[in-house]
């Protein structure tokens, strides 16, 4: 019998609010049964939708919170007013005390990172927490990280989220050593920022024994499969998502208006149309919604906002794996081994 995970849902993020929320639940909860949640929102809001979802309500307790996080709300405005009565704290004390394996929102990206910090703290031996994203290739899925939680890293950093991120794919996809990778601006060493080239030289030379570093990648070969984790920091890699998910909005969008310009165009359409479905269903951005947040004390999945149902419920099977797979024990134990790792620098004799 699959081990029940309980999943705490803070029902009031999202631009869409509780309704598509509750959906989402209710698709991930009917893919995989053993998911018990513990819905935060405020109860005049969430209560009439939850009625509509009978299966849900079964699988489900519901805490009801003071106030909820606006998507405009600063980070500093969010921990002042939502410590302790809003539902996305709430829901992340529920992960701190061990009432729930993961926390799930789809609200203010800012005002999440600063309360999952707060809340939840760093584990140890790690300065920042990274955002890494499930990212399509030519043949299946990689790692990228960080994606947006923070702005510029230095060379530990960089080598905390090499760890982190190899964690998370063997927690994902099983990987027993995933090759890593570092966004460059070309996959020569003498190029790049200062930082990228020390983190490099750091990589290649303590031969972790967790993953297997491959290089530097450009931004051309992050579909490309080159490597199962690729690692930059926050700036470079938010750019890189929302360029990616820009242009495949926009290759669709291009692919059908040209299939339907002319009645030949048409009928060809129809002969290639499951090849069209395959197409768009490896590059819908919902099938690959739900960052981790990795180095806290506790897993956290931030869903995109404005998402439907099916993202929600693509971000909610993500916090269902990580738990199922341990990934929070798989951090821990690369950041303690590669303490052994590393080569200490000679000393003078």
């Amino acid at each position: 019998m699959t081990q029940e995970i309980k999943i705490a849902l803070d029902v009031m993020g999202g631009d869409h609010g509780p309704s598509t929320v509750l959906e989402g639940a209710d698709l991930s909860c009917k893919r995989y049964p053993e998911i018990r949640y513990i819905l935060h929102g405020e109860p005049d809001q969430v209560l009439p939708e939850l009625n509509k979802f009978e299966n849900l309500q079964s699988k489900s307790d519901f805490k009801p919170c003071d106030v909820s996080i606006a998507m405009t709300d600063k980070p500093s405005q969010a921990l002042r007013r939502g410590r302790w009565r809003s539902s996305m704290w709430n829901a992340l004390e529920d992960v701190k005390e061990t009432r729930a394996a993961v926390m799930v929102s789809a609200g203010n990206t800012g005002a999440l990172m600063a309360m999952s910090k707060f809340c939840l703290r760093m584990m140890p031996g790690v300065e920042r927490p990274a955002l890494a994203a499930v990212w399509p290739h030519l043949y299946g899925e990689s790692i990228v990280l960080d994606v947006g939680a923070n702005i510029g890293a230095d060379s530990d950093q960089l080598v905390d989220y090499a760890l982190m991120g190899s964690a998370m794919s063997r927690s994902l996809f099983s990987h027993d050593e995933p090759t890593v990778a570092l966004l460059n601006i070309g996959s020569e060493e003498m190029k790049g920022l200062e930082e990228i080239r020390e983190a490099g030289r750091k990589l290649k030379k303590n031969n972790l024994s967790s993953l297997r570093y491959v290089g530097f990648v450009e931004g051309n070969d992050l579909g490309q499969g080159i490597a199962d984790v690729i690692v930059t920091e926050g700036f470079t890699g938010n750019i890189a998502l929302k360029s990616a998910e820009g242009t495949a909005r926009q290759f669709r969008q291009n692919l059908y208006h040209e299939m339907s310009r002319t009645l030949v165009l048409k009928i060809g359409s129809f002969f290639v149309k499951s090849a069209f479905q395959k197409l768009q269903t490896k590059m819908d951005p919902r099938k690959m919604n739900g960052g981790v947040f990795l180095g806290l004390n506790g897993i956290v999945i931030k869903s995109h906002g404005g998402t439907d149902s099916e993202g929600i419920a693509s971000a909610i099977d993500v916090g269902r794996n990580m738990a199922a797979n341990q990934l929070q024990k798989k951090i821990a134990y690369d950041l303690d081994q590669a303490k052994f790792d590393v080569i200490e620098p000679q000393k003078a004799i």
